[in-house]
Protein backbone atom coordinates (compact mmCIF):
# COMPACT_ATOMS: atom_id res chain seq x y z
CA UNK A 1 0.00 0.00 0.00
CA UNK A 2 2.51 2.26 0.92
CA UNK A 3 4.32 1.57 -2.08
CA UNK A 4 1.55 2.02 -4.50
CA UNK A 5 0.53 5.26 -2.67
CA UNK A 6 4.18 6.32 -3.72
CA UNK A 7 3.59 5.42 -7.03
CA UNK A 8 0.60 7.30 -7.38
CA UNK A 9 1.39 10.84 -5.87
CA UNK A 10 4.65 10.06 -8.54
CA UNK A 11 2.07 9.81 -11.24
CA UNK A 12 0.67 13.17 -10.66
CA UNK A 13 3.93 15.02 -10.29
CA UNK A 14 4.45 13.45 -13.89
CA UNK A 15 1.58 15.71 -15.11
CA UNK A 16 3.26 18.76 -13.20
CA UNK A 17 6.96 18.73 -14.73
CA UNK A 18 5.65 17.81 -18.10
CA UNK A 19 5.27 21.59 -18.68
CA UNK A 20 8.20 22.52 -16.98
CA UNK A 21 11.51 23.86 -18.95
CA UNK A 22 13.12 20.81 -17.86
CA UNK A 23 10.94 18.67 -19.06
CA UNK A 24 13.20 16.43 -21.05
CA UNK A 25 16.02 16.33 -18.33
CA UNK A 26 13.16 14.48 -16.03
CA UNK A 27 12.19 12.31 -18.50
CA UNK A 28 15.98 11.03 -19.12
CA UNK A 29 16.26 10.79 -15.25
CA UNK A 30 13.14 8.66 -14.84
CA UNK A 31 14.20 6.82 -18.09
CA UNK A 32 17.34 5.63 -16.45
CA UNK A 33 16.38 5.21 -13.01
CA UNK A 34 13.52 3.27 -13.98
CA UNK A 35 15.75 0.70 -15.83
CA UNK A 36 17.81 0.18 -12.70
CA UNK A 37 16.04 1.23 -9.52
CA UNK A 38 12.94 3.00 -9.61
CA UNK A 39 9.19 1.57 -9.25
CA UNK A 40 7.59 3.61 -11.90
CA UNK A 41 7.77 3.14 -16.28
CA UNK A 42 9.47 6.08 -17.96
CA UNK A 43 6.09 5.82 -20.27
CA UNK A 44 4.04 7.81 -17.80
CA UNK A 45 6.41 11.11 -18.07
CA UNK A 46 6.49 10.46 -21.83
CA UNK A 47 2.57 10.51 -22.19
CA UNK A 48 2.39 13.39 -19.93
CA UNK A 49 4.63 15.07 -21.69
CA UNK A 50 3.12 14.19 -25.36
CA UNK A 51 0.00 15.19 -24.06
CA UNK A 52 0.81 18.64 -22.39
CA UNK A 53 2.32 19.57 -26.28
CA UNK A 54 0.11 17.53 -28.27
CA UNK A 55 2.74 15.34 -29.50
CA UNK A 56 5.25 17.68 -30.91
CA UNK A 57 8.21 16.33 -30.91
CA UNK A 58 7.21 12.94 -30.57
CA UNK A 59 10.55 11.21 -32.19
CA UNK A 60 12.64 13.11 -29.69
CA UNK A 61 11.03 12.57 -26.86
CA UNK A 62 10.75 8.68 -27.44
CA UNK A 63 14.66 8.65 -28.71
CA UNK A 64 15.84 10.36 -24.78
CA UNK A 65 13.23 7.76 -23.17
CA UNK A 66 14.89 5.19 -25.33
CA UNK A 67 19.17 6.24 -24.97
CA UNK A 68 18.44 6.79 -21.17
CA UNK A 69 16.38 3.74 -20.54
CA UNK A 70 19.25 1.45 -22.12
CA UNK A 71 22.00 3.57 -20.18
CA UNK A 72 19.99 3.04 -17.21
CA UNK A 73 19.69 -0.78 -17.90
CA UNK A 74 23.25 -0.85 -18.54
CA UNK A 75 23.56 0.46 -14.83
CA UNK A 76 21.07 -2.45 -13.36
CA UNK A 77 23.81 -4.65 -15.14
CA UNK A 78 26.54 -3.42 -13.34
CA UNK A 79 24.71 -3.61 -9.90
CA UNK A 80 23.41 -7.52 -11.04
CA UNK A 81 26.85 -8.09 -11.67
CA UNK A 82 28.99 -6.17 -9.19
CA UNK A 83 26.65 -5.67 -6.31
CA UNK A 84 24.09 -8.19 -6.33
CA UNK A 85 24.31 -9.08 -2.73
CA UNK A 86 24.13 -5.74 -1.42
CA UNK A 87 22.14 -3.14 -3.62
CA UNK A 88 20.41 -5.54 -6.19
CA UNK A 89 18.58 -7.66 -3.29
CA UNK A 90 17.92 -4.69 -1.49
CA UNK A 91 15.96 -3.56 -4.57
CA UNK A 92 14.76 -6.89 -5.24
CA UNK A 93 12.93 -6.86 -1.61
CA UNK A 94 11.99 -3.18 -1.30
CA UNK A 95 9.54 -3.71 -4.34
CA UNK A 96 8.81 -7.62 -3.69
CA UNK A 97 10.38 -8.88 -7.19
CA UNK A 98 11.24 -11.81 -5.05
CA UNK A 99 9.01 -14.24 -6.88
CA UNK A 100 10.53 -12.96 -10.53
CA UNK A 101 13.80 -13.96 -10.14
CA UNK A 102 12.89 -17.87 -10.74
CA UNK A 103 11.08 -17.05 -14.14
CA UNK A 104 13.73 -14.80 -15.35
CA UNK A 105 16.07 -17.69 -14.69
CA UNK A 106 14.24 -19.97 -16.83
CA UNK A 107 13.91 -17.47 -19.29
CA UNK A 108 17.62 -16.46 -19.73
CA UNK A 109 18.42 -19.92 -20.00
CA UNK A 110 15.87 -20.70 -22.71
CA UNK A 111 16.51 -17.88 -24.74
CA UNK A 112 18.48 -15.12 -23.41
CA UNK A 113 17.95 -12.41 -26.03
CA UNK A 114 13.74 -13.23 -26.50
CA UNK A 115 13.53 -12.63 -22.74
CA UNK A 116 15.34 -9.04 -22.71
CA UNK A 117 13.28 -8.18 -25.87
CA UNK A 118 10.45 -9.24 -23.75
CA UNK A 119 11.34 -7.40 -21.18
CA UNK A 120 11.33 -4.67 -23.06
CA UNK A 121 7.52 -4.40 -22.86
CA UNK A 122 6.60 -6.88 -20.53
CA UNK A 123 4.86 -5.43 -17.60
CA UNK A 124 7.30 -7.09 -15.15
CA UNK A 125 9.67 -4.70 -14.18
CA UNK A 126 12.71 -4.26 -16.82
CA UNK A 127 14.72 -3.01 -14.10
CA UNK A 128 14.42 -7.15 -12.62
CA UNK A 129 15.72 -8.17 -15.85
CA UNK A 130 18.96 -5.47 -16.30
CA UNK A 131 20.17 -6.91 -12.48
CA UNK A 132 19.81 -10.76 -13.38
CA UNK A 133 21.01 -10.44 -16.59
CA UNK A 134 24.19 -8.95 -14.90
CA UNK A 135 23.74 -11.66 -12.02
CA UNK A 136 23.51 -14.29 -14.34
CA UNK A 137 26.19 -13.16 -16.63
CA UNK A 138 23.77 -12.45 -19.89
CA UNK A 139 26.25 -11.85 -22.81
CA UNK A 140 26.49 -7.94 -22.71
CA UNK A 141 26.25 -7.35 -26.21
CA UNK A 142 22.70 -9.63 -26.42
CA UNK A 143 21.93 -7.99 -23.69
CA UNK A 144 22.46 -4.57 -25.26
CA UNK A 145 20.96 -5.44 -28.84
CA UNK A 146 17.83 -6.74 -27.10
CA UNK A 147 17.26 -3.88 -24.93
CA UNK A 148 17.96 -1.39 -27.74
CA UNK A 149 15.11 -2.75 -30.31
CA UNK A 150 12.67 -3.73 -27.68
CA UNK A 151 12.97 -0.55 -25.43
CA UNK A 152 13.03 1.57 -28.79
CA UNK A 153 10.12 -0.04 -30.11
CA UNK A 154 8.01 0.15 -26.82
CA UNK A 155 8.84 4.14 -26.47
CA UNK A 156 8.32 5.14 -30.07
CA UNK A 157 5.15 2.92 -30.39
CA UNK A 158 4.13 4.69 -27.30
CA UNK A 159 5.31 8.26 -28.71
CA UNK A 160 3.79 7.64 -31.96
CA UNK A 161 0.15 7.05 -30.21
CA UNK A 162 0.17 9.93 -28.81
CA UNK A 163 0.67 11.82 -31.95
CA UNK A 164 -1.65 10.46 -33.48
CA UNK A 165 -4.71 9.96 -30.67
CA UNK A 166 -3.26 12.99 -28.46
CA UNK A 167 -4.69 13.66 -25.19
CA UNK A 168 -7.69 11.79 -25.69
CA UNK A 169 -5.78 8.43 -25.35
CA UNK A 170 -3.63 9.28 -23.02
CA UNK A 171 -5.50 8.80 -19.95
CA UNK A 172 -6.86 5.38 -21.20
CA UNK A 173 -3.26 4.07 -21.39
CA UNK A 174 -2.46 6.08 -18.61
CA UNK A 175 -5.16 3.64 -16.63
CA UNK A 176 -4.72 0.39 -19.05
CA UNK A 177 -0.98 0.63 -19.47
CA UNK A 178 0.17 -2.63 -17.93
CA UNK A 179 -2.71 -4.35 -19.79
CA UNK A 180 -1.39 -2.97 -22.91
CA UNK A 181 2.08 -3.81 -22.54
CA UNK A 182 0.96 -7.45 -22.00
CA UNK A 183 -1.45 -8.06 -24.54
CA UNK A 184 1.36 -6.09 -26.74
CA UNK A 185 4.20 -8.47 -25.12
CA UNK A 186 1.75 -11.47 -26.39
CA UNK A 187 1.74 -10.47 -29.86
CA UNK A 188 5.30 -9.56 -30.63
CA UNK A 189 5.90 -13.58 -28.90
CA UNK A 190 3.31 -15.07 -31.42
CA UNK A 191 4.77 -12.88 -34.22
CA UNK A 192 8.81 -14.24 -33.26
CA UNK A 193 7.16 -17.79 -33.04
CA UNK A 194 5.58 -17.91 -35.90
CA UNK A 195 8.33 -16.37 -38.18
CA UNK A 196 10.48 -18.51 -36.59
CA UNK A 197 8.71 -21.42 -38.44
CA UNK A 198 8.75 -19.97 -41.79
Amino acid sequence: MFLYNIKIKIRDYAVKISEGKYAKRWLAFFAFAEASFFPIPPDVFLIAILASNHGCRWKRYALITSIWSVIGGLAGYAIGMFLYDSIGIFLINLYGLEQYIAIVKAYFVNNAFLAMFIAGFSPIPYKIFTLSAGFFGINIMIFLLASIISRSMRFFAVAYIMKVFGREIGSFVFKYFNLLTLVLSVIIVVLIILFSFV
